[in-house]
């Protein structure tokens, strides 16, 4: 048993996102779907018999889609790091998470859902934690340039003479 689960907050699209959110990441899957009963319809005003809480996996993390009403929006407050080891990785993961969302900067992005993500590589913060002050300023300049992360011209930032 996981002892802590992210608990995310829809209006009522929470069904659809943990399909969409399985579907983007290996070693996913689908869990448990709650619906409202007589007295969370009531209290909550949705009609009972929708979905209230849907459970998804994604790789060994669990997380919870609640459908609460549009009282909550998602910001930036709260973000899930996506550590990607290749270009090739970053390139899939940007495009299949920002598609009907919004990019950002640094590596940031909105999904259709407005949830934000970071997509990011483990070789920069090896970069970023450099004890050559230089070389780590460099690679965040770099960084704060960009909207997709561009391991490239990251490494060539940290690389410059």
């Amino acid at each position: 048993m996981q002892k802590i689960s992210p608990c995310l907050w829809f209006d009522d699209q929470a069904e659809e996102a943990a399909n969409f959110y399985v579907s983007m990441f290996k070693n996913s899957k689908f869990g448990n779907i709650t619906r409202y009963g007589e007295a969370g319809a009531e209290v909550s005003g949705r009609p009972k018999g929708s979905v209230m809480t849907v459970t998804f996996t994604i790789d060994a993390q669990e997380f919870v889609a609640l459908n609460g009403g549009p009282h909550f929006k998602f910001s930036e407050a709260i973000s899930f790091m996506v550590k990607c080891e290749t270009q090739q990785e970053i390139d899939e993961m940007w495009e299949k998470l920002s598609r009907g969302g919004e990019e950002g900067q640094c590596g940031w992005l909105k999904d259709k859902y407005g949830l934000s993500w970071q997509i990011v590589s483990p070789q920069w913060e090896d970069m970023l934690r450099d004890k050559d002050a230089e070389k780590s300023e460099r690679v965040m300049k770099a960084i704060l340039q960009m909207t997709k992360p561009d391991i490239k011209k990251i490494k060539q930032a940290y690389e410059q003479p």
